[in-house]
C-alpha cells in the first residue's frame, strides 16, 4: 500500500488521506475508517488512479457524496475513491446538458431551472451527486434519470472509459447495469432537457422540496429511503402500518415522520442500523408476508 500511495503523490492525483473516518463522507454521519480516501481532481485522475489501482491489485469501493449509504463501523478495505471537486463542471449546449459525477444533484436542477430547462424537477430535493443518481437510477415524484439521460461515461475497472446509451445502462427501478452486471464509476453524464415556463418549473421544484421537508427527517443525519417499495406496496406505509414508526436500537431511529427512513438519533453506529433493518424486515415478513429488499447500499467489513 505504501508503494501505491507514493506513486499517487508523485502523479499528483489530487486528495489523499490514510485511515480516513468515512462518518466524515456520509449524509448519515455512520462510517469507520477507510484504508486510503482519495478525491481525484479531475477525470483524467481519476482513470490514472484506476490503472494504478489496477496494477496494485487494491480494492476499490466508489462514492459521491455519501447518500443512500450506510458504511459499516468497521470501515472499508482498500482505496475509497469520492467523486467530489474536479470532477462537478457543468457543460450546457441548448437543451443538452453534460455533467460530471462529482456535480450536486440539488445545485444542478436549481441551476437548470433557472434557465427554463424542464426534465430535473424530481431531483430538487435528492441530496446525491451526479455519479450515484446515474448508477442507481434515482427517481422522485414519478421520474428518474432513466427518463432524461441520453449517454453516460463509464471508467470501468479495467482502465477502459466508455461511453453507454441509456439503453446500454439497463436503466430499472433503482438499479443500472453498473452495479453488479460491470461495475463501474461514472465520471460524468449526459441529460437531454426541454424548454419550458420558467415560473412553472420553479413552482414545480419548490412543491417538491416542500413535500419532502413535511414529510422526511432532513433535520437528522440518514440516508434517505432505506427500502425499496415491494409494489403495489410502499415500504413507509407497511412499516408505519406494522407500528414501527419510532422503533430504536441504539441510536439509530426508524424516523417518527416516515416509516422508510432511519436517522442517527445520537451516535449511532451501523451495527444498530443495521439491526434495525433487520427488525423491520422480519417484522414486516411476520405480519404481511412481503420480503423487504434495502435500497441504500451497506458497503464495507463485516
Amino acid at each position: 500500500m505504501d508503494e501505491f500511495i507514493s506513486k499517487l503523490r508523485d502523479l499528483n492525483i489530487g486528495t489523499i488521506k490514510k485511515n480516513e473516518p468515512m462518518a466524515n463522507h456520509t449524509t448519515m454521519k455512520i462510517g469507520g475508517p477507510a484504508d486510503l480516501f482519495i478525491e481525484p481532481s479531475s477525470i483524467e485522475n481519476l482513470a490514472k488512479t484506476m490503472d494504478l489501482i489496477r496494477q496494485h491489485n487494491i480494492k476499490w469501493t466508489a462514492i459521491g457524496r455519501g447518500s443512500n449509504l450506510l458504511v459499516s463501523d468497521g470501515g472499508i478495505e482498500g482505496a475509497v475513491i469520492k467523486l467530489g471537486r474536479g470532477m462537478d463542471e457543468m457543460e450546457l449546449n441548448g437543451s443538452e446538458l453534460k455533467a460530471g459525477g462529482g456535480y450536486s444533484l440539488v445545485a444542478l436542477s436549481t441551476i437548470i431551472s433557472k434557465k427554463g430547462l424542464s426534465g430535473l424537477e424530481f431531483a430538487s430535493g435528492i441530496p446525491g451527486s451526479i455519479g450515484g443518481a446515474v448508477y442507481m437510477n434515482a427517481g422522485a415524484h414519478g421520474s428518474d434519470i432513466s427518463q432524461i439521460l441520453t449517454q453516460a461515461h463509464i471508467l470501468f475497472e479495467d482502465g477502459k472509459m466508455e461511453w453507454l446509451s441509456n439503453e446500454e445502462m439497463e436503466f430499472s427501478y433503482r438499479t443500472s447495469i453498473l452495479q453488479k452486471k460491470r461495475p463501474g464509476i461514472v465520471a460524468e453524464a449526459v441529460f437531454q432537457l426541454k424548454e419550458g415556463d420558467r415560473e412553472l418549473i420553479s413552482s414545480a421544484m419548490q412543491k417538491n422540496k416542500d413535500y419532502r421537508k413535511e414529510t422526511q427527517p432532513w433535520n437528522y443525519p440518514c440516508a434517505g429511503s432505506i427500502f425499496r417499495n415491494p409494489l403495489p406496496d410502499y415500504a413507509g406505509q407497511l412499516i408505519e402500518k406494522a407500528g414501527l414508526k419510532g422503533h430504536s436500537i441504539g441510536g439509530a431511529k426508524i424516523s417518527d415522520m416516515h416509516g422508510n427512513f432511519i436517522v442517527n438519533a445520537g451516535d449511532a453506529k451501523a451495527e444498530d442500523v443495521l439491526a434495525l433493518i433487520q427488525h423491520a424486515k422480519d417484522t414486516i415478513f411476520d405480519l404481511y408476508g412481503v420480503k423487504m429488499e434495502t435500497e441504500v447500499e451497506i458497503i464495507g467489513r463485516k
